[in-house]
């Protein structure tokens, strides 16, 4: 039997088994603090910027799943998730979703809608639903938790509850009485854009399965630059036998662009409002379709629609709803993905704090366990790079790999709570490179497409990470190869930065750095030369004269100081300012330090910048904690011994830039990263630099933080840190013990953590000597080829 079938039946089993413990908090689920709301806003003007707020989604889904069920209220513009909970109203619930992302967004599929009355073949506008399918909801009714979500939709007062399996979905509506009930199906549908073909066929009075085509020329991720192209496929049940049935077709011109700008336009919705209509069909294809099913119901008549969804057959996907979904029971099918959510939460627990805290932990865990995702299907095969089936018994195939976000904390945490996961992803990675022939790590992946979105070889730092803490269940040699074109195809140039650019420079510095690291592991000594010296390439962008890193053009010379300095976002950096992005140099700090002006000018700049930052947190020219390329920073003042201030900082960080609210992540959650920083924050621990196995010690938000540990990979069972006299004044760490040891670094080892054990805290309200003159520089380090970075 196939190591994805053992994987998936344990999962179900435990989920479907009554008998099984649940994890829990006091008298708690785990499940129960989590609140999907939790940054589920794409509003610009509250966040301040362009950027908007969490962009996550409400709906349902469960561990890592294929499918996503979840309300939609928006097609067009930089809208991710397809939802804000500002919105007014709803266009319909669909089963694939994106989680915290800009860029237009993608999936949003198999948009599913319970209406009565007259048919629209268009969703129509927010501020005239009643031109359309889309309704007003009871914003009071919204209801949202880990595998559920329901609301009352005013206009047709009908209840709309979804829950998902993680292959699979449910809907469950429960219609007023009327003779023109109906569930509407827009098969074209899809989140910054749309399908570009679409088939269904009738089985029979309760069936109905069938693909949808998703291409570039239809929009969706980027508005098409994501190069995303990909199938769903489906095949759906309704519980009750439809009385009568039909397709929508749109004639949509084929000299017409159909990009998101395209979609949304005037002209081509009218062209959807006057949709044929083709009743009773047994089949049908077209270029913009639709199905709808219509009923005759009492009041408080439940009708349901489960469906399996696949990106590789119709077949798959009817034997991933089986699979998974056998009967109507959605109350059940709730509460088993429940109980696949208090199992994957278990791996890290905590104790103190308020609801509210707890609420706020369990949900950013909860937005770090969505993705990567599953692509493969129960029975193990997936679609490759190259459009062909495979299947595998060696990992689970996974997508969303959004790697300019999460090689930063995301793919950390993961190493601890699940490092088969991690294997997972490098596996992937390794598969799409050789199945597409580019033989290169791509940077953001999204169901096999080479976007090139954002920059620098974040694949390699996961890579790189993952070989150090014990993780190689793959193809090393190859996965080291590719990594090696990567950073030959993607780089600085000869004279050793990129122009116009101090973050692409400084990037790839790092990944060099990563490669050296590789290189020496695996014995390549010519390799790690190399890498080594372009690792130090970072300092061929820093200007003597200003005292901070400047882009040059290409004939070397430094592009002029604007107005703002280093301040001016955009200056040579990507989605930040030079002030931001030059303390990108986590591979050589030391380096750093000496190039700025030594240790004291380093520690008042450092101190400076978070002096100068809004309690807010929100989008700002100094410490922005609402996008990546910061997120290191609070650490670094470990580096500079003065711990204290990490942990004044990270906790502050903790209380002012997440909460239990709809606005409560100041930035987009980019595929669980900025979820993951907290997670592992407030557990008391981060790294500054992936690929080296320390993680710094910074001040806990919990009393009691327990990771459990897989053990496959560790040879403890949980490590857990403990904050004794933990309060919100008694921020300080005044001494530690490490399994009943004084404890006097202000780090630990990846070792340290797998091994098992106990980090106590003593916790005080004001600064200590703890920590300091304890660190190693960089140059203290070697590696060693066969299992960790050991320190001299």
């Amino acid at each position: 039997m196939k190591l994805f079938h053992l994987s998936l039946a344990s999962l179900l089993a435990a989920s479907l088994c009554a008998c099984q413990p649940t994890p829990k908090t006091g008298d708690r689920p785990l499940s129960t603090y989590v609140n999907p709301f939790i940054g589920a806003s794409t509003n610009t003007k509250t966040a301040g910027s362009y950027h908007g707020l969490g962009k996550t989604f409400p709906g349902a889904t469960a561990p890592f799943g294929m499918v996503q069920v979840s309300p939609n209220t928006i097609t067009g513009g930089d809208n991710g998730p397809g939802y804000s909970y500002e919105h007014t109203t709803i266009e319909g619930f669909a089963f694939t979703q994106m989680s915290g992302i800009g860029w237009y967004g993608d999936l949003g599929n198999f948009l599913v809608m319970p209406t009565v009355g007259p048919l629209h073949t268009v969703a129509g506008k927010a501020e005239q639903p009643e031109n359309g399918y889309r309704s007003r909801y009871e914003k009071a009714s919204e209801k949202a938790s880990a595998g559920y979500y329901s609301v009352f939709l005013t206009d047709y007062q009908v209840k709309a509850e979804a829950t998902a399996m993680p292959h699979s979905g449910m809907l469950r509506f429960t219609f007023p009485e009327s003779k023109e009930s109906r569930i509407q199906i827009d098969l074209a549908r899809r989140v910054g854009g749309t399908s570009v073909f679409q088939s269904i066929e009738v089985v029979d009075d309760h069936t109905i399965k069938g693909q949808m085509q998703c291409t570039p020329d239809g929009g969706g991720w980027g508005n098409g630059d994501g190069k995303a192209d990909y199938t769903v496929y489906f095949y759906a049940q309704f519980s009750k036998p439809f009385r009568r049935h039909g397709v929508w077709s749109a004639e949509i011109p084929d000299d017409w662009s159909r990009k998101r700008q395209d979609v949304t336009s005037d002209r081509y919705q009218d062209v959807v409002r006057q949709a044929k209509i083709h009743p009773s069909v047994s089949s049908f294809e077209g270029k913009h379709l639709g199905f709808y099913a219509d009923f005759d119901t009492k009041q408080g008549e439940e009708i349901l629609l489960k469906s399996g969804i696949s990106f590789t057959s119709i077949k798959n996907a009817e034997e991933n709803l089986f699979t998974e979904i056998k009967g109507w029971d959605f109350d059940e099918t709730h509460k088993a993905c429940a109980r696949l959510w208090d199992n994957e939460l278990a791996k890290v627990s905590v104790w103190g704090g308020t609801d509210d805290d707890k609420t706020t932990f369990y949900t950013a865990l909860y937005h770090t366990l969505i993705d990567p995702r599953v692509a493969s299907d129960v029975n193990g095969e997936y679609t490759g790079a190259d459009k062909q089936v495979y299947q595998t018994d060696k990992f689970n195939k996974r997508t969303i790999f959004s790697g300019w976000d999460v090689f930063r904390s995301q793919m950390p945490l993961q190493t601890i709570i699940n490092p088969v996961l991690v294997n997972d992803q490098i596996n992937s990675l390794v598969e799409i490179a050789t199945q597409s022939g580019n033989e290169y790590l791509e940077r953001w992946e999204l169901l096999n497409a080479f976007s090139g979105c954002m920059l620098g070889n974040p694949a390699i730092s996961v890579l790189c990470d993952a070989y150090v803490k014990g993780i190689r269940n793959y193809d090393v040699e190859k996965a080291y190869q590719y990594a090696c074109n990567t950073s030959r195809l993607f780089g600085n140039n000869a004279e050793g930065y990129t122009p116009s650019s101090i973050s692409h420079t400084l990037e790839y510095a790092y990944t060099d750095w990563c490669m050296a690291q590789l290189a020496g592991w695996l014995g390549k000594t010519d390799d790690q030369t190399r890498f080594a010296r372009q690792a130090k390439s970072y300092a061929s962008t820093f200007d003597p004269e200003s005292g901070w890193f400047r882009p040059r053009d290409s004939k070397g010379e430094f592009k002029p100081l604007p107005e703002k300095g280093r301040l001016q976002e955009g200056y040579g950096s990507m989605e930040s300012n030079p002030y931001q992005q030059g303390w990108f140099v986590p591979h050589d700090i030391d380096g750093m330090v000496a190039l700025m002006g030594g240790r004291e000018k380093v520690l008042a700049d450092l101190t400076d910048m978070f002096e100068k930052t809004p309690n807010d947190y929100l989008w700002n020219d100094y410490y922005n904690h609402a996008n990546e390329p910061v997120h290191h920073i609070p650490f670094l003042f470990n580096r500079l011994n003065e711990p204290a201030l990490t942990q004044k900082w990270t906790r502050d960080i903790c209380r002012n830039a997440y909460r239990n609210d709809v606005l409560g992540l100041v930035g987009n959650e980019d595929v669980g990263q900025m979820s993951a920083w907290y997670v592992l924050a407030s557990a008391g621990i981060h790294p500054v630099c992936p690929g080296d196995p320390r993680y710094e010690i910074t001040s806990p938000a919990f009393d009691k933080v327990e990771f459990r540990l897989d053990p496959a990979y560790a040879s403890g069972k949980t490590f857990t840190v403990e904050a004794h006299g933990n309060s919100p004044e008694n921020v300080y760490i005044q001494s530690a013990t490490l399994n009943g040891k004084p404890y006097e670094k202000c780090y630990l080892m990846h070792s340290d953590i797998v091994a098992g054990g106990k980090l106590i805290l003593q916790m005080g309200a004001t600064p200590s000597e703890w920590g300091k003159n304890s660190f190693l520089t960089n140059k203290q380090y070697i590696c060693n080829p066969i299992i960790y970075c050991l320190f001299v």
